[in-house]
């Protein structure tokens, strides 16, 4: 059993960790939705490349989807309100798109249930490996120069290196895995208000992702799905448990 889910562990944690720390800064901007936006026109970008290219150079063009997206909704950000309007827009165009051109492939359904949720049962070792020292530089370059800048060049640092890490999951995991991934933990990081918030994340995205392999293990749900359900769960049951605070003044 151990050899069978040890890559959707791996890759689960590997996710979670960076993961953890957009989710609850897209959440303290105020932006729940951009991980889905720059996700799904990832995957537009995906999709474009399987297509007109049959798949050929698929990062490269899924990335240049994420990052003119990531730019985008920086540069959005600066001008004025209605900006979840905005990312919520960007969300519906990429997923209809998607949807269209690979309605026109023979095997499009398919690509696209792995778009949206893949199983992370069977991801090869190297990839996972290769995606976590993409991981590790980034967290090195949020680390460092995330002190150097502020106003427009800083929200450009934060979408750039997020729109790198969201191509790098959707390919490998889905849109819908990273996103909640991306926003349960956090949430619920949140809602309980102690401790240090990021290490809080990772515990408890850690625990509800072994719960959610396993149980997909046992009844042969699909991996994907499974921790997608279980995380918005467990983020929709404490949110919804958090007391109400009292207000001020």
């Amino acid at each position: 059993m151990i050899d069978i889910l040890f890559a959707a562990l791996l890759l689960s944690l590997v996710l979670l960790l960076i993961h953890s720390y957009f989710g609850l800064e897209i959440i303290r901007r105020g932006i729940i939705f951009t991980d889905l936006a720059i996700g799904q026109m990832s995957a537009l970008g995906a999709a474009f490349s399987l297509f007109f290219f049959d798949g050929r150079l698929m990062y490269p063009i899924s990335l240049a989807f994420a990052l003119c997206t990531g730019l985008l909704i920086a540069f959005v950000s600066r001008r004025g309100n209605h900006l979840e309007a905005f990312i919520g827009l960007m969300y519906a165009f990429g997923f209809a798109a998607v949807y269209i051109l690979l309605s026109k492939s023979y095997h499009g359904m398919e690509e696209f249930q792995k778009l949206m949720a893949a199983d992370i049962l069977f991801t090869p070792l190297r990839d996972i490996v290769h995606t976590a020292f993409i991981y590790a530089g980034l967290g090195v370059i949020i680390w460092f120069f995330q002190r150097y800048t502020k106003g427009l060049l800083r929200d450009m640092l934060f979408f750039v290196t997020f729109a790198v890490t969201v191509t790098s999951s959707v390919r490998m995991a889905g849109v819908l895995v990273v996103f909640a991934l991306l926003v349960g933990p956090a949430l619920i990081a949140l809602a309980i208000g102690r401790g240090i918030l990021l290490l809080n994340a990772w515990v408890i995205g850690t625990v509800i992702n072994v719960v959610a392999i396993a149980i997909s293990y046992r009844f042969d749900f699909p991996t994907g799905y499974s921790i997608v359900f279980c995380n918005a769960l467990a983020a929709l049951v404490a949110t919804g448990l958090r007391p109400k605070q009292k207000s001020k003044g």
